[in-house]
């Protein structure tokens, strides 16, 4: 099968511009794609994974992806998917997080000379002037047009900034820009990029011809694998230091019976015909799946060390048999003792298991929380001796395993 019908046969693929072009360039190891990235964190989360995997399906077909840094639209902010506008950011933090950025993509794609690039659309957005962008872009667009984009669309009741209504022009125009001077024909994005992305093609074509190879994919889902990223608890990062290898197994070990055969077609490397096979398994073999999804994705994140950890430690906790020197744990400060003990309330907070202490009674309250196997009760207080050696283990809910230790 050929890489485009596999993209395709995955779920990858919801719409297209030119699409024999596109198959044609894409089979063939002709595309020079981007996916762009704005750094509005120090890490990439779960929502970009589909994004990641493409570009490594695609490199791996002989395409040259170009992953694009959004260090000048993140001044900005992309209204996509958004209810208000986005915290603005100074430009170090922008830095700084583009720098976390490429660290990781480096565990998905290959860059260096003739492979991957990575660009950051500050170096030609921070020099451009107003005046002069307006005489050369501005005709190419049409307000009316871009007040019917759906970005645009679910913000007009809630009020949207001028700020923001320029995003369509400067994404549309880092397309523009790098597809004369680094020769890339093709943009990949998520469907709520979809207006964003034809205005890149339509500017191409109305400034360069109708001729021009400017080639635009979205993604089927990629809006949902934003939400993806976002869980009761807060967002599942790709950074180990903020989601620990254990955590990022259990979250893809958690997910819904309806979902989890359509995360391994479309985010794991496994053969589609294994995958098809998959099709027909129910009950319990779902469970085996949703293994399968979670090894599978925490080794091509993590490693396969890691990801035999967190199996390992996840197996051993549900069958009973230990496996807390692998578990995520904090290790609280003596500080955090009050005359040597800590209440459940402010256990649960420390360890980042509830975000306040209202949160942690509720779910205390309710019977969610045990503390080595003891159903907590709000009144539950813990000597600073009791956290010593490997301390103790808090289940949050049925699934959620933390140790707490000195």
């Amino acid at each position: 099968m050929e890489i485009y019908e596999e993209l395709k046969a995955r779920g990858l693929i919801a719409q297209v511009t030119d699409e024999a072009e596109i198959r044609e360039l894409v089979n063939n190891g002709k595309a020079v794609f981007y996916i762009g990235f704005d750094p509005t964190a120090d890490s990439l989360h779960v929502g970009h994974f589909m994004a990641l995997c493409l570009m490594k399906r695609l490199q791996m077909a002989g395409n040259r992806p170009i992953a694009l840094i959004g260090g000048g639209t993140g001044m900005i902010g992309d209204p996509s998917g958004r209810t208000d506008m986005r915290q603005m950011m100074t430009p170090d933090t922008i830095q700084h997080n583009c720098d976390c950025f490429k660290k990781q993509m480096e565990h998905f794609i290959e860059f260096g000379e003739g492979k991957a690039m990575m660009v950051n659309n500050a170096e030609w957005l921070m020099k451009l002037n107003y005046v002069e962008l307006l005489r050369e872009v501005g005709a190419c667009f049409s307000v009316n047009n871009m007040l019917r984009a759906e970005c645009y669309k679910q913000r007009m009741e809630k009020g949207l900034s001028f700020l923001e209504f320029n995003y369509m022009i400067m994404q549309s125009y880092d397309f523009y820009h790098m597809f004369q001077t680094i020769g890339c024909n093709m943009q990949f994005g998520g469907d709520d990029q979809w207006s964003n992305m034809l205005g890149g093609t339509e500017l191409i074509r109305r400034k360069l011809g109708k001729d021009a190879y400017a080639m635009t994919i979205t993604l089927l889902l990629n809006s949902e694998g934003k939400k993806m990223g976002k869980t009761a608890s807060g967002a599942v990062w790709l950074d180990p230091a903020k989601t620990s290898p254990f955590d990022f197994y259990q979250y893809w070990r958690n997910v819904g019976d309806a979902d989890v055969l359509k995360c391994i077609r479309m985010l794991t490397f496994l053969p589609l015909e294994e995958v098809d096979a998959m099709d027909r398994w129910e009950g319990s073999q779902l469970n085996r799946a949703k293994e399968i999804l979670a090894y599978e994705l925490t080794k091509l994140v993590h490693g396969e060390a890691e990801a035999e950890k967190a199996q390992e430690t996840a197996k051993s906790l549900f069958t009973g048999a230990g496996g807390a020197e692998n578990m995520p744990a904090t290790v609280l400060a003596d500080a955090q003792f009050d005359g040597g003990k800590i209440g459940i309330l402010n256990l649960l907070t420390a360890c980042g298991l509830c975000a306040s202490n209202g949160e942690a009674r509720r779910l205390v309250q309710q019977g969610g929380v045990t503390v080595d196997d003891k159903k907590a009760e709000i009144s539950d207080t813990f000597d600073r001796d009791d956290f010593s050696g490997n301390g103790i283990v808090i289940k949050k809910g049925k699934k959620v395993f933390h140790r707490a230790k000195i």
